[in-house]
């Protein structure tokens, strides 16, 4: 059971998104990217919900009351999907199965901690303003720029919601400012390093940071390893959080981790840096399991997490000291009740006898 946000008199959903949702099917441990004519081998595999599922279950693992609009195909890989999300406590009131229409798939390939995804989709036979007649009453509404939100993200907005966004990876290399339509909607902006200096034609993340902060008032850049900056412009905060070391096995999803906790720091109104180091924190457990969805972290790790350091702390560990003393405030945001077990990522999809 989830730790509900706010009272019964307020909005039923803590965040609303829409999107695809795609069968993952993760390969890890290669030695190389594959070329023409050779076969390689992959140490790792995992098959788990992704696109939009990795930032839905990574929310809900967190405790956010989560409601997700997508299409899903009447397939064995729509039936896992469509099954793993429900047990992962997501709402799918807003969502709709398909004849005749496959679900999306990706191949992502992780090699030395970034990854290459071939994926194979159609567009969803079933329009946006048909899966949402009337956005639902949630805290925050999270949208892709340049994506097909039409009117749910306005009407979400209107009922008091605060807007979230990110933007994809432009394929045509443009990275056209007009893909940033709607910028100035936001509440908060989430792109990556790449992303924010693509789209502003800056040569530097905090340029690019500066920039996007004139239109939006919480603009946070990740920037991989070396941590993310991010400016409120609405508290007067500016921020650098190095990211933490860790040995990664699979990145896929991790930008959508970092989203969802983020999201839930602000819900609680936590300063700025706990917002952006918690973020860091997610992303960071994420990327040591296979898979970007059944890859998030849920409180008992971070409660594991926090415990660890501290032990560490205590033998000595001045690493682990500067931890214990910047994530101190977590100690106060753990949930009372016991964590529940968490499912992760497997070699293939579960047979019905498992669900």
């Amino acid at each position: 059971m989830h730790d509900s946000i706010g009272s019964p008199a307020e909005p039923a959903l803590d965040v609303f998104m829409q999107g695809t949702t795609f069968f993952d099917m993760v390969l890890t441990g290669l030695p190389s990217q594959p070329v023409p004519g050779t076969e390689i081998h992959a140490e790792g595999m995992g098959s788990c919900p992704g696109g939009i599922a990795n930032l839905a279950i990574a929310a809900s693992r967190l405790g956010l009351r989560t409601g997700l609009a997508s299409t899903f195909g009447d397939d064995v890989y729509g039936d896992f999907l469509w099954r793993t999300l429900i047990q992962e406590g997501v709402d799918l009131t807003h969502s709709q199965r398909v004849a005749d229409w496959h679900s999306p798939v990706t191949v992502s390939l992780a090699v030395q901690r970034d990854r290459a995804m071939v994926t194979h989709a159609h567009d969803s036979p079933i329009p946006v303003s048909d899966l949402i007649v009337e956005a639902p009453s949630t805290k925050v509404g999270v949208v892709s720029l340049g994506g097909a939100t039409e009117t749910w993200s306005g009407q979400a907005k209107a009922k008091g919601a605060k807007l979230f966004g990110d933007v994809g990876w432009d394929p045509s290399g443009e990275w056209h400012p007009d893909r940033l339509a709607g910028l100035t909607d936001l509440y908060a902006f989430m792109p990556n390093s790449t992303e924010a200096m693509a789209y502003t034609r800056t040569e530097d993340p905090r340029a690019a940071l500066l920039d996007l902060a004139e239109l939006v008032p919480v603009v946070v850049v990740t920037c991989g390893g070396q941590g993310a900056i991010g400016i409120d412009s609405i508290t007067n905060e500016e921020e650098w959080v190095p990211s933490l070391p860790v040995n990664a096995v699979d990145a896929t999803g991790a930008g959508d981790v970092f989203d969802a906790a983020f999201i839930l720091g602000t819900l609680r109104e936590w300063p700025l840096r706990n917002r952006m180091a918690f973020a860091n924190l997610c992303a960071a457990l994420s990327v040591q399991q296979v898979g970007g969805s059944l890859a998030a972290p849920g409180w008992g790790d971070l409660a594991d997490w926090l415990g660890g350091v501290r032990q560490a702390a205590a033998g000595g560990s001045r690493s682990a000291a500067v931890l214990a003393n910047s994530y101190g405030f977590l100690a106060d945001e753990l949930p009372s009740h016991p964590a529940i077990s968490l499912r992760r990522a497997i070699a293939t999809i579960a047979r019905l006898s498992d669900a």
